[in-house]
């Protein structure tokens, strides 16, 4: 291993493992790694002899846990355990012990968080011919919920081998989740935290259908998902909110209004005052509770009023076309009102992603270096 690379250590995580464990560290070894720490995570006894001789070895360290308590778990002990006893360390990279990951992607990711001094992540192909179909269907799958919810564009959302600068292991530590979820809930603190990242292609390595996984299916398919749309319904809540408020406004307004103005005059008077009002509440919980973020604030509100416009007028041509359409007459409120909210919920989704990559999106220079 070149300068350089010697300080930086690999992070083996493990449960109940067999011979490959051995063959994954012999081979980090082999490429140049001086340090590796190895985390038993409450592994069987019948499973603790490739524990027993990797100890033995001078450049590896081994951490356990008394009961298994996950992945999460077992690389957050390797980080704080790092942090604490490894001040010359200058990153980490994390490993599958299952033969999954070739110690030369390895090198190559260390290689790019040294250059880049950013997170790097090892991602598979998933369009090769030996990928199994329910890893590329669950890939794929997974990938365009990052997209349309987070607005993240990852390669590989599951990938376990990622290079970490030192300087981030403290934020991602503190990140929740203890089984394979915390993986998911690194990429969306990299997000949130505007941490930069970029990826490197590596091998995809199968052995046996990946039958030496320890990933439950729908147990840790629903620990991730849920991570990954509670974003969304954050949304979903803040524009509850400001539609409650909004309609609220609107059948007010109506009311309020319904002698002194009429028909097209009447929808666009309380269409705008309800707007006004509601869309300020919405923009201060989407900006510190949903996105938290956005770059400086009068940018963030210019880009939002910027949507916010061509929106209400959106709201309005289609709600006054139904409303010319069904012949609902000025006088009946109720009925304005639940056609009102309709279209208001027709245009939802779009907006969001349109808030979530714009209106609410990092500063320029942040989402270069994000992406470099």
């Amino acid at each position: 291993m070149e300068a350089g690379k010697s300080s930086v250590t690999a992070v083996v995580p493990s449960f109940n493992p067999d011979q490959r464990l051995c063959t994954t560290v012999e081979g980090l070894l082999a490429a140049g790694f001086c340090d590796i720490v190895l985390i038993n995570d409450g592994s069987s006894a019948e499973t603790l002899a490739p524990f027993q001789d990797l100890a033995r070895l001078p450049q590896v360290t081994l951490l356990t846990h008394t009961v298994n308590r996950g992945k999460g778990a077992a690389l957050k002990t390797a980080f704080a355990w790092l942090l604490e006893h490894r001040p010359q360390c200058s990153g980490v990279v994390t490993v599958d012990g299952d033969g999954q990951h070739h110690p030369e992607d390895a090198l190559a990711c260390v290689r790019r968080m040294q250059e880049k001094e950013q997170v790097v992540l090892g991602c598979r192909n998933f369009s090769r011919p030996e990928v199994p179909p329910r890893s590329r269907m669950g890939n794929r799958i997974t990938r365009a919920v990052f997209h349309i919810f987070c607005g993240m564009t990852v390669s590989d959302t599951q990938t376990g081998l990622r290079a970490i600068p030192r300087r981030y292991l403290e934020p991602l530590t503190a990140v929740a989740g203890e089984r394979y979820e915390y993986e998911t809930n690194m990429l969306l603190a990299l997000k949130d935290q505007h941490i930069p990242y970029s990826e490197v292609e590596i091998r995809t390595i199968y052995l046996e259908e990946n039958r030496g996984s320890h990933f439950h299916v729908v147990r840790d398919s629903w620990r991730i998902y849920k991570l990954i749309l509670a974003h969304f319904f954050r949304y979903a809540l803040s524009s509850l909110a400001s539609a409650a408020a909004d309609t609220g406004l609107f059948g007010l307004l109506s009311f309020l209004l319904a002698g002194v103005l009429a028909g097209t005059a009447l929808t666009a008077a309380a269409t705008a005052g309800a707007r006004l009002l509601s869309s300020l509440l919405n923009f201060s919980l989407n900006r510190y509770l949903v996105f938290r973020g956005g770059g400086p604030l009068g940018r963030a509100l210019l880009r939002y009023y910027a949507l916010a416009l061509p929106l209400l007028l959106a709201q309005f041509l289609l709600t006054e076309g139904v409303f010319q359409v069904a012949h609902v007459s000025d006088r009946q409120t109720v009925l304005r009102t639940v056609i009102y909210a309709v279209v208001m919920t027709a245009l939802f989704v779009g907006s969001y992603v349109i808030q979530h990559r714009w209106v609410f999106a990092p500063d320029k220079k942040e989402e270069r270096n994000e992406r470099l």
